[in-house]
């Protein structure tokens, strides 16, 4: 089983604590290994965008009043996790 995401919380300081927990959950995950962390999620990438490419051409502009999914996510301008 993989590693279960923490919950979603609109607070930045617990969600950079979230984040840093998700980060050593991938890593335990993986014995440690950066690379197959990194290689996994990377396939995790790019399986979430054929889906959300499937989803794309599956719905009608009608269900959903316009909206059009986003194949990337914009940044903000700072790091999405802040090394302390």
């Amino acid at each position: 089983m993989r590693p279960q995401l923490a919950p979603k919380i609109l607070n930045e300081e617990t969600t950079n604590e979230d984040l840093r927990w998700e980060v050593e959950a991938v890593l335990s995950w993986h014995d440690e290994d950066a690379k197959a962390a990194i290689a996994t999620l990377l396939q995790d990438c790019r399986h979430l965008r054929q889906q959300l490419a499937l989803a794309e051409g599956a719905m009608s502009r009608g269900i959903t009043r316009g909206w059009r999914p986003s194949f990337d996510r914009l940044l903000s301008g700072r790091p999405p996790f802040d090394k302390q």
